[in-house]
């Protein structure tokens, strides 16, 4: 039985330190939970926004975003965030150096590819990025998952992740934050719907493994 845990989006471009990007509300307070679910796991995963300047959804501006655009793999328009190089790229404070980790998922590299699940580089899932083949060679039975934010990067990477594997997906949601209520609460009822097991925090997800093993 392998257990692993995946912080994603767990940048600093997504949390108050950066407040020119996609600043989520409370999104730096997440990290004690991302740690403490990982030290539930055997393994760990950081996927992260990787994107460029001449990115062909970039906007100026937060009130040109959320507008529709004519690519397949980018819907929607957004401020500059998540960079490479830049601040907002990092991890957030209190989280290992990426060489820590076990496994790690660049996605939106290209300048026409806004992918928010970690799963595939593009929307329509056909171009993987590694992670659903890394988690079936270390076996994994079981993969808990935090980060941000709720209502996009963690909803669609844990569709995905329901939909292309044979392990039990659990959401800590002490170790996610959401940018809206309803984005957030409609987020939520669709991975339940998919199967995912929804638990409030970390020790929360420590009873369900203690109570479920072996999976």
């Amino acid at each position: 039985m392998s257990v692993v845990a995946i912080d994603v989006d767990a940048q600093r471009a997504f949390s108050p330190l950066c407040p020119q990007e996609l600043p989520v509300a409370e999104g730096d307070l997440i990290v004690p939970e991302l740690n403490a679910q990982a030290a539930l796991a055997d393994w760990r995963v950081l996927t992260r926004d990787a994107h460029s300047a001449q990115a062909v959804w970039v906007v100026d501006t937060p009130a040109e975003m959320l507008q529709a655009l004519p690519y397949p793999n980018a819907d929607l328009t957004w401020v500059r965030h998540a960079e490479v190089g830049s601040e907002g790229f990092l991890p957030l404070p209190g989280l290992p150096a990426p060489e820590d980790y076990d496994f790690l998922v660049h996605k939106g590299l290209d300048t026409h590819m806004h992918p928010y699940g970690a799963c595939f580089h593009d929307m329509a899932g056909r171009i993987s990025t590694g992670l659903l083949e890394w988690l079936q060679v270390r076996g994994a039975d079981c993969v808990i998952v935090g980060g941000l934010a709720t209502d996009y990067c963690v909803k669609d990477t844990v569709l995905q992740l329901c939909g292309h594997g044979q392990w039990q997906v659990l959401v800590n949601l002490a170790a996610c934050r959401g940018i809206a209520a309803s984005t957030t609460a409609s987020a939520t009822a669709q991975m339940q719907a998919a199967g995912a097991v929804l638990l409030p925090d970390a020790a929360a997800v420590a009873a369900w493994l203690q109570a479920h093993r072996p999976f």
